[in-house]
């Protein structure tokens, strides 16, 4: 969420761009140092690998909570009418989704684009339309919606999408990621990544928790510890019964105790289960606190990351695809391959974990002052569109 207000705060746009180059980081090994089974697979994935997928696990949680949060104090802080904002983030939510399926689905597929992929953006832009209808309900009605979602969306598990019948895409929409394959349009099909109940109620928890950030900063501190501490005692506490909020239980690991971490750890993101979403949430309100006071370089480098998100993720991924067929032409001598495809993979291709760090430094080095420049253009300038970008 664009938000052009006077007084930021330092924490929502430093964690934010945190989040933003762990993201990069992850679409880097999806295209430059991919591998033919997942970093989760815990009989042949390696601490560093596990770990370093691991952390990515931040991004979205991440940036659909603050989405939420900028949310409401884009509303409160330009004095907006609740009908005004509604038709705004309706308009929004709809310029998001747009975007998905045309930019960043082939940004994803290049000249094979031939599905959408609903992902991230796609679904920031559908909990906006959502929420323009709750911002019209009591902050503890969206509340409990909210919680709801989160908490409850986990008893949903068992529901097959086949006894919706025809409607059977929609499910998959809502709940169920997969692909959905559409012989009645132009397109292949297009891929549910981010069923949409949990991550509507994670964008409309973050605008309830909106209010939060607009306490003295002593307060806010104090409110964000307590709430982020108790998330992650719940997630500990939860995650240790087995009992309820995750698809696959943790176990103890033949390989060691180092394995047994990595299992207890071991969430499922699509959809996200509760337990995944307060093993993300919960570290990074915690967090936030001390993002407060990072004033000096680093904060300075995040948030020129932080204030720009949106441009600086339609740019960086179509540049880390296609400078993955570079690599492949120039240094295994093939313009047939894919990362993301395991069959085309040349015989002499293996993942590297230098390779893969090292191109991500680069990729997010290389956009610091194109988001330098546009964020203080932003600043500055006060255009329509701005708020879109």
């Amino acid at each position: 969420m664009s938000d052009n207000v006077k007084n930021r705060i330092l924490s929502i746009d430093v964690l934010r761009g945190l989040v933003m180059i762990l993201m990069a980081l992850d679409h880097v090994r999806d295209f430059w140092s991919f591998t033919n089974f997942s970093p989760e697979n815990l009989e042949q994935t390696y601490a560093a690998l596990f770990y370093s997928r691991w952390i990515t696990h931040f991004c979205a949680p991440v940036f659909v909570f603050l989405s939420g949060v900028s949310t409401y104090l884009h509303m409160t802080a330009k004095g907006m009418e609740k009908k005004q904002f509604s038709k705004f983030l309706i308009s929004r939510g709809v310029w998001l989704i747009l975007v998905e399926v045309t930019w960043i689905s082939f940004a994803w597929q290049l000249w094979t684009y031939d599905s959408f992929y609903l992902q991230v953006i796609w679904t920031i832009g559908i909990s906006m339309i959502c929420l323009a209808g709750f911002i019209h309900l009591p902050k503890k009605v969206i509340l409990v919606i909210s919680l709801v979602m989160i908490f409850g969306h986990n008893l949903l598990d068992g529901v097959k999408p086949e006894i919706f019948g025809d409607f059977y895409w929609l499910w998959n929409i809502l709940h169920n990621q997969t692909y959905v394959t559409t012989p009645s349009l132009p397109i292949r099909g297009f891929l549910a990544g981010y069923p949409c109940i949990p991550w509507i109620g994670v964008m409309a928890l973050g605008y309830v928790m909106g209010t939060i950030f607009t306490k003295p900063v002593e307060q806010r501190h104090k409110d964000l510890l307590k709430i982020g501490g108790g998330t992650v005692i719940l997630f500990i506490v939860l995650r240790f019964l087995n009992i309820y909020g995750d698809s696959t239980p943790w176990e103890i690991q033949e390989r060691g105790f180092a394995y047994t971490v990595m299992s207890f750890l071991n969430t499922e993101k699509y959809p996200p289960s509760l337990l995944f979403l307060l093993m993300t949430l919960g570290p990074s309100l915690i967090l936030m606190p001390y993002m407060d006071r990072m004033t000096g370089k680093m904060g300075d480098f995040l948030q020129v990351y932080g204030k720009t998100p949106f441009l600086f993720y339609i740019l960086h991924l179509p540049l880390v695809h296609i400078s993955s067929y570079i690599l492949y032409y120039f240094y295994y001598r093939t313009d047939s391959s894919s990362f993301r495809s395991h069959s085309s993979w040349s015989a002499a291709y293996e993942p590297s974990m230098l390779r893969w760090y090292l191109v991500t430094v680069f990729i997010v080095l290389l956009f610091y002052f194109p988001c330098k420049w546009f964020g203080e253009y932003r600043r500055t300038h006060k255009q329509w569109w701005l708020s879109y970008l």
